[in-house]
């Protein structure tokens, strides 16, 4: 009988968990309809609305390590529940915003939340299940609710943006977060090194990094501003990459680092790393540019174009479940590169937008094949990002990659919106572009990206070779799997 309820508890604390996930992802891609609704409230220029997401992201991605090894050090429960509130009091918070900065700051507030609590949760998933079978489909489950948050918010993004308004994509997490924090402390057991000399954190290798991807995005976003001379970009990004250089330096003098780099000779963990990177820059870059081009090209409303990305968060959902099933039998490796090219092939795909397209011809069918893609590459991504990973660094793997996942969507849209709105500014000017110039700018975006999913796949297939028939799972501390399953009364 206790068994029986000790295992009922652990299920019932993964639903817990995943529900913490879904909301920080969701939170990430909600706000995408809302974009020209926001910049014409809050008075956004067309090159800084990308700071709405990027702000985000990049307090996310920037904060994502300290995160992770804060829970390791501290308890994986007292971390989570206090990225929650943070991101509950950030959540409210960009609801009331009255400016362009002070919604800026509000995602900036959110994301730090999201960088403390999700590393947490994949962390005190990792520890709970010990058993093969039920960690695979504890990561299956994961991982879909990843694929499918991502793309429930651009459906619901939608919906509120066209019902009660662009504040209530972020109030509508609010619910969410008081039941997930009244509810943690009965369903989740406390997890974490307790020797006093193992509580260090590197706070300054966490203000180093972060500076530095600051100073390099802010660098990439000046660059689609029309007008702005060389040295407002070039400066911010050579000062970003010197950032970048002190904090791989630090690291390496450091008794207490952020990342420890031995972390790296971990192949299939530091694989993942970079192909979770370069996906979700891909497909962050894509929302963003059919988002624009079904509402400022199209003419869809919000409502219309939320509803639009719907098949696509239906494609990613179910075959998320279906690579669960097989990747026993195909390997890590095949499903992964099978993901990979299909993304590349859908956005490619996205790349032929014509300037008086219809979504039946021009949209239903590469965002059917690139939900399937997301299945597929997230479900290999996550197996192989806990591989070999001990107990007691698993915060720091759930850490390494979110953070590669909210770093690659940051960097990736400067980048990738930036050269598109050079392109655009180029071909019909910036302040009201035409239909075909903004069509012909997301083009080059959309193709960019897919070259880089094909560049991807290419060297994530030769790192992975050996693992075409083996799905590598993270090992475990029997200390943290007995606290994890005591009883909460205790």
């Amino acid at each position: 009988m206790q068994t029986h309820r000790t295992n009922d508890r652990r299920w019932h604390a993964l639903a817990l968990l995943l529900t913490a996930q879904f909301m920080v992802l969701i939170d990430l891609t909600i706000v995408t309809i809302a974009l020209p609704s926001i910049q014409a409230s809050l008075h956004f220029s067309r090159a800084s609305l990308q700071w709405v997401l990027g702000a985000y992201m990049l307090t996310f991605g920037g904060c994502l390590l300290l995160g992770g090894r804060a829970s390791d050090v501290f308890g994986r429960r007292r971390v989570f529940m206090t990225g929650l509130v943070i991101f509950g009091l950030g959540t409210l918070w960009c609801g009331l915003a009255q400016s362009s900065g002070e919604l800026v700051a509000a995602r900036a507030l959110q994301g730090l939340g999201g960088a403390l609590f999700s590393p947490a949760a994949l962390a005190l998933l990792t520890v709970t299940f010990s058993e093969d079978s039920e960690r695979v489909r504890a990561m299956s489950l994961w991982s879909a609710v990843a694929a499918a948050g991502g793309a429930t918010g651009l459906v619901a993004g939608g919906l509120l943006t066209t019902g009660p308004g662009w504040r209530w994509v972020f109030w509508v997490n609010l619910p969410l977060v008081v039941a997930t924090v009244a509810l943690a402390p009965r369903l989740l057991g406390e997890s974490g090194p307790a020797d006093d000399r193992q509580r260090h954190l590197d706070i300054a290798g966490a203000v180093i990094v972060t500076a530095g991807l600051s100073s390099l995005i802010y660098g990439l976003t000046e660059m689609a501003v029309p007008g702005t001379g060389w040295p407002h970009f070039a400066i911010p990004i050579a000062a970003g990459g010197v950032l970048l250089i002190a904090f791989a330096a630090l690291e390496t003098r450091t008794a207490f680092p952020l990342v420890p780099f031995s972390f790296f000779t971990k192949r299939l963990p530091t694989m993942a790393n970079w192909v979770m990177m370069a996906f979700v820059a891909a497909v962050i870059a894509m929302n963003y540019f059919v988002s624009l081009y079904l509402q400022q090209v199209l003419r869809f409303s919000p409502l219309e174009a939320g509803l639009s990305f719907l098949p696509m968060a239906t494609s990613t959902v179910i075959v998320s479940q279906i690579a669960a099933r097989i990747l026993p039998r195909a390997g890590m490796r095949n499903v992964l590169l099978a993901g990979l090219i299909a993304g590349a092939a859908a956005l490619f795909w996205f790349g032929l937008l014509p300037a008086r397209g219809t979504y039946a011809a021009d949209i239903l069918g590469p965002a059917i094949l690139l939900g399937a893609s997301g299945g597929l590459t997230i479900v290999a991504v996550m197996t192989a990002a806990v591989s070999g990973i001990s107990a007691y660094d698993a915060g720091l793997a759930g850490g390494l990659i979110n953070t590669s996942q909210q770093l690659g969507g940051a960097l990736g849209l400067a980048a990738l919106a930036s050269l598109a709105a050079w392109h655009t500014a180029d071909l019909g000017g910036a302040v009201n572009p035409g239909a075909t110039a903004l069509t012909a700018g997301f083009r080059l975006g959309l193709n960019t990206a897919a070259v880089l999913v094909l560049l991807v796949a290419v060297v994530a297939g030769a790192v992975a070779r050996d693992h075409a028939r083996v799905v590598p799972v993270p090992t475990t501390g029997e200390a943290e799997v007995v606290a994890m399953s005591r009883d909460t009364s205790e």
